[in-house]
């Protein structure tokens, strides 16, 4: 469309089709950083499961005199590795949480969007997304 001053807009098609690909991308980088936190997380569930193993059997050794009393220094690292494995834990869980708001979010601008045009088809959703 021209007018009189020389403006032209851009098609209302194209403007779509470039917020549906902005948004894909963002989809997909969401996505990925899911991935990344539930690795890190089931990586860290491995660790923390071996190393509460650990502790539990070396507690048992010492209190059945298998194992010297001098071991306690080894309990406490054990322990205070077992308490940061939680925290972290932790803290993946709400980043995690975070992202699937985030991606719920972007779901929802999307389909609002989208009302009215069934030019979605390119657009990712995600796994998770109702």
């Amino acid at each position: 469309m021209a007018s009189i001053f020389g403006f032209r807009s851009r098609d209302p098609a194209r403007d779509r089709q470039t917020d549906l690909q902005r948004y894909d991308r963002l989809a997909r980088l969401l996505d990925q950083i899911s991935s990344e936190i539930e690795a890190e997380k089931t990586g860290l569930e491995n660790r923390y499961r071996s190393k509460a193993t650990n502790a539990a059997f070396l507690v048992e050794a010492m209190e059945n005199g298998s194992a010297s009393t001098g071991k306690s220094s080894e309990v406490n690292e054990l322990t205070k590795s077992i308490l940061n494995c939680e925290r972290r834990i932790a803290e993946l869980a709400r980043q995690n949480g975070l992202m699937k708001e985030l991606r719920h979010s972007l779901d929802a601008i999307v389909d609002e969007s989208a009302q009215g045009s069934d030019s979605r088809s390119g657009f990712v959703k995600s796994a998770g997304a109702r």
